[in-house]
């Protein structure tokens, strides 16, 4: 005979297998909206655990748009009506000596300022991240420890109710003398740690070139990935500021990089063993956002469904809103993903 308990307990074990029969048939990425709690236990003993931090990561393509310029009115990301087609907005930069621009922004609103954002974002699909590093901060040449580098920000993304972090390193004299790969390693791993999959986001931000198999003697970012990049859900690429010619056009982007960076644009990377849907295609919003390697957005629509005819489906990233926003990403995803 049952007790209460066990009836329950068979109770909830039917109404979680149900649910994910559900789940599966219309491919819902939240099988445990509107269960209770001993419901949610039960289904979770249906579903590995890998694929419920699958189902946590928003699903690809993913439309990112950074922002770290002053914007007069503006005080913290934007209404979302503005950057309407985006699915990620990352607030730049967090240092490793605190929050500068919009990511200072954001702690200067009340908490129920950021919660309204919040909620906002959430209705429009849009996750609101933060962007670390940057151009300006090198923590490996500065010796800053990486397990403890990971704990702050990982602190700070909690206090400030964000739902991840853009790991954007740049610290090129760090890979090239080879110490870069094991930082980012301890780095990655340490703040997974801390902000567990099916909570929040992490993501990477390198430059392309350092995704070219034998160039770097730390073995570049295939020797990141291979080590943790399980723990990172994509990569922003940046396929800018890496000469006048580089990755300016659909074959040089896509195809067949130039023999400075070999093997670096999208397939080649994917031929090295990275898939293709953790590779976003990063370009600048206009020729003043970056050095070179900006692309007009009515050719990057087109590079974009060249590359989706190949079976790529990971998204665009940018640099920066408000040179980007809502008419920019409109017109990239126009003959591909049209809003």
């Amino acid at each position: 005979m049952f007790s209460s308990s066990g009836f329950r307990r068979v109770a909830a074990l039917v109404v979680a297998y149900f649910v994910l029969q559900l789940t599966v048939a219309v491919a819902s990425p939240t099988p445990f909206e509107g269960l209770d709690a001993e419901a949610r236990a039960a289904l979770a003993e249906f579903i590995p655990r890998d694929s419920l931090a699958a189902r946590a990561t928003p699903a690809a393509p993913h439309w990112v748009i950074y922002s770290d310029k002053y914007v007069s009115g503006t005080n913290g990301p934007p209404a979302v009506s503005a950057i309407s087609g985006f699915n990620v907005f990352l607030l730049s930069f967090l240092l490793t000596e605190g929050a500068w621009d919009k990511a200072y922004e954001w702690t200067t609103l009340t908490d129920a300022q950021r919660s309204t954002v919040k909620s906002q974002y959430a209705a429009a699909g849009i996750k609101l991240m933060v962007s670390v590093f940057g151009s300006t901060d090198v923590p490996t040449s500065s010796n800053n420890d990486p397990v403890a580098t990971a704990n702050t920000i990982a602190a700070w993304v909690k206090q400030y109710n964000l739902d991840g972090v853009d790991v954007d390193y740049e610290d090129f004299n760090a890979m090239d003398a080879g110490t870069a790969e094991n930082w980012l390693i301890s780095f990655t791993t340490q703040l997974r740690s801390q902000l567990p999959s099916g909570t929040y986001i992490i993501t990477h931000a390198p430059v392309a070139p350092w995704f070219s198999p034998n160039k770097w003697p730390g073995g570049g970012y295939l020797k990141v990935h291979q080590q943790v990049g399980s723990l990172i859900d994509w990569y922003n690429v940046q396929f800018y500021n890496q000469g006048s010619n580089e990755y300016t056009t659909c074959a040089g982007l896509l195809t067949s990089s130039s023999s400075t960076w070999p093997n670096s644009a999208l397939f080649q990377i994917v031929a090295s063993g990275v898939p293709a849907n953790k590779l976003v295609i990063g370009k600048p919003a206009n020729s003043g956002d970056a050095s070179n390697g900006y692309i007009a957005p009515a050719t990057l629509a087109g590079c974009v469904s060249q590359a989706k005819n190949q079976g790529w489906n990971a998204g665009v990233s940018t640099w920066e809103f408000p040179d980007a926003a809502a008419s920019w990403i409109q017109t990239v995803r126009a003959s591909s993903w049209p809003v």
